[in-house]
C-alpha cells in the first residue's frame, strides 16, 4: 500500500483487517490512496490503522494470527491501540503437535567465513578475552579492580580483560543458588573467554567448588579460581593469576573459520510497532543463513512467545521436542500464576508508545528473530546450545537477563533488535539493530545497523549488508556497546533472599 511519494502503511498479510503506519499520519491522510480509508486521528509511526469495519468482539489480525478482541466498535482508517484492543490470552494452551511441517531453510550459496579462534573443544570464539567472575556480589568490585589494573596492563595482548560484577551468590536458596551457579559456570566455558579467573569470597553460599563441579574436567585448563578470605594480599594474588592467564593465551590467532561454527543469539528489547515488519524478520534471514550453514540459532525470551508459540512448535524436529516445548511454555506460564500476574503483563510502557498493544502482537513479530529455522532443542536457563539448528532458551524477557542467558548458552554474537534504543551491551559482542531509520541516526552512538532501510532497499540488500557487519564483528570489529565500555551480566532471581 502506497501514498503519494513513499509507502506510508504496511499491512503484512492478506487476512489482515489493520495496517501499520511507518510514518506519523496527521488526520485527514489518505495513506492507502483509499478514500474510504481516510486517517480519522492522528497516528505517529508504528501504530494500527483498521483497514474494514472491526466490530466489538471481533478478532483483530495482524501477520495473519490474532492479536487481540476489539472492545468497541472500529471504524476504517481509525487508530487501533490500547482505547479499543485487548488481549485474548488465557492461561492455557490448547497445542497440537503437527510433525513435517519444519524445514531447514535453504541455502543462498556459498555461505562467508569469518576469522575466529579456534578452542581445544572444537568450538570458537570471537574475541579472545580474559573474564573474572565473582561468585558473590561481596568481591564484585574487587573483580572489577582487578579487570581494570589487568587491562592496562595487558593492554594489546588479548582482545580485552572485563569483570561481570553481580549481586547475588550469598543469602539465596533453592532455584535463585541454582540460576547463578549455573549461569557463572556456563560463563566461564565461554569460548570468547581464552581464560577466566572466578573469584570467590569464602562463606558464601555459591561456593568454589560447588560451581566447579558444574563444569567439565576438559574445560576447566583455561580456569583459575580464589577465594579471597584464604590469602593476605587479594587483589594481588588475582592479578598474579591474570598475569597467568594472558600469558597462556595471548599468542591464539585468529583463523579463517566457517559460518557454520558461529552461534547466533537473537534478542529484542525496547521494541515498537516496526520491530516485526523490519528488523525482526531481517535478523530471521540471518539465522536462516547460520543455520543453512550448519550453525546454531538461540532464542530466548519466553514470554515474549506467549500467543505465539504454535508457530514454534510447529517447526519441532520431533515430537520429544514439541513436548519439551509445551513444557518449558507451560511452566514459565505457571510461574507467573505462582507470583500472582497474569501471563499477558506485557508489553512494556515504551512498547506501548511504540504501538504494540497485546502480548501476541508483540510475540508474532519477536518470533520472527528465529528465521524458518527448525527447533532442535530446549535448553533450560544456564544450559548450553549444542545442536545445529533453532535452541529455545529458557529465560525471561528481561534485555539483561535473557543476553547474559543466551552468551551463557554459548552465543558468540548476539543480535538485539530495537525500536526505542538501549545502551547496554553484554559478555558478548551485541549488535544493535534499529527497526525504525530515525532511531538509528538519533542514536548512532547505540545503534549498529538500520534496519529501517529494508522499507527502501528491500529485505535482499538489507541482509546482504547485516551478514557483511555479523562477518566483520565476529572477525574481531568493535560493536557499539564494546567500544561504549558496555559489558554487564544480569542474573535471574526467582525466589527468595535469606
Amino acid at each position: 500500500m502506497t501514498g503519494n511519494s513513499r509507502i506510508r502503511a504496511i499491512r503484512v498479510h492478506d487476512a489482515d483487517n489493520v495496517a501499520t503506519a511507518i510514518t506519523d499520519l496527521a488526520a485527514g491522510d489518505d495513506p492507502f490512496a483509499n478514500p474510504d480509508i481516510r486517517i480519522s486521528v492522528a497516528i505517529g509511526r508504528g501504530h494500527k490503522i483498521a483497514l474494514a469495519p472491526i466490530a466489538r468482539g471481533e478478532a483483530v489480525i495482524k501477520y495473519g494470527f490474532p492479536i487481540g478482541i476489539a472492545t468497541a466498535d472500529i471504524a476504517p482508517g481509525n487508530h487501533v491501540h490500547s482505547h479499543n484492543l485487548a488481549t485474548a490470552l488465557g492461561r492455557d494452551g490448547d497445542y497440537r503437535y503437527a510433525p513435517g511441517t519444519s524445514e531447514t531453510p535453504p541455502g543462498t550459496g556459498s555461505a562467508p567465513t569469518f576469522r575466529g579462534y579456534a578452542r581445544p573443544d572444537g568450538r570458537v570464539g570471537t574475541r579472545n578475552e580474559i573474564w573474572v567472575l565473582p561468585t558473590v556480589g561481596c568481591v564484585g568490585n574487587l573483580a572489577t579492580r582487578v579487570a581494570r589494573i589487568a587491562g592496562a596492563r595487558h593492554a594489546g595482548r588479548i582482545d580485552g580483560i572485563h569483570a561481570f560484577k553481580h549481586p547475588f551468590g550469598c543469602s539465596q536458596l533453592g532455584d535463585d543458588l541454582g540460576h547463578t551457579r549455573a549461569l557463572l559456570a556456563a560463563l566461564a566455558q565461554h569460548p570468547n573467554a581464552g581464560g577466566v579467573l572466578i573469584v570467590g569470597l569464602g562463606c558464601e553460599s555459591n561456593q568454589l567448588g560447588a560451581l566447579l563441579d558444574l563444569i567439565p574436567p576438559d574445560r576447566r585448563a583455561h580456569i583459575r579460581t580464589l577465594s579471597a578470605q584464604a590469602v593476605e594480599d587479594d587483589e594481588a594474588a588475582c592479578l598474579a593469576l591474570v598475569d597467568e592467564l594472558v600469558d597462556a593465551c595471548a599468542a591464539t590467532p585468529r583463523r579463517d573459520v566457517p559460518l557454520s561454527v558461529l552461534v547466533l543469539g537473537v534478542k529484542c528489547g525496547g521494541s515498537d510497532g516496526l520491530s516485526g515488519l523490519t528488523a525482526n524478520p531481517l535478523v530471521g534471514r540471518m539465522a536462516d543463513a547460520v543455520a543453512a550453514a550448519g550453525g546454531k540459532v538461540v532464542l530466548t525470551e519466553i514470554p515474549e512467545i506467549f500467543g505465539a508459540e504454535q508457530l514454534l512448535m510447529d517447526r519441532a524436529v520431533s515430537r520429544g521436542i514439541f513436548d519439551e516445548t509445551v513444557r518449558l511454555v507451560q511452566d514459565f506460564k505457571q510461574y507467573f500464576i505462582r507470583n500472582g500476574e497474569p501471563v499477558s503483563e506485557n508489553p512494556s510502557p515504551g512498547n506501548i508508545a511504540g504501538g504494540i498493544t497485546t502480548l501476541e502482537e508483540k510475540s508474532l513479530g519477536a518470533v520472527q528473530k528465529g528465521g524458518k529455522v527448525p527447533v532442535v532443542d530446549v535448553r533450560r536457563y544456564g544450559g548450553e546450545a549444542t545442536l545445529p539448528g533453532l535452541t529455545l532458551l529458557e529465560a525471561p524477557g528481561n534485555d539483561a537477563v535473557s543476553s547474559t542467558a543466551l552468551t551463557a548458552a554459548g552465543a558468540t554474537i548476539i543480535l538485539f533488535t530495537t525500536g526505542r534504543g538501549t545502551p547496554l551491551g553484554f559478555p558478548a559482542p551485541t549488535l544493535k539493530i534499529a527497526s525504525n531509520s530515525a532511531l538509528a541516526a538519533r542514536k548512532a552512538g547505540w545503534i549498529d545497523f538500520d534496519a529501517g532501510q529494508v522499507l527502501d532497499a528491500g529485505f535482499d540488500a538489507a541482509a546482504d549488508a547485516l551478514l557483511d557487519l555479523i562477518v566483520a564483528t565476529a572477525s574481531g570489529e568493535a560493536t557499539r556497546a564494546e567500544s561504549n565500555e558496555e559489558r554487564d551480566i544480569a542474573i535471574w532471581k526467582s525466589g527468595v533472599t535469606l
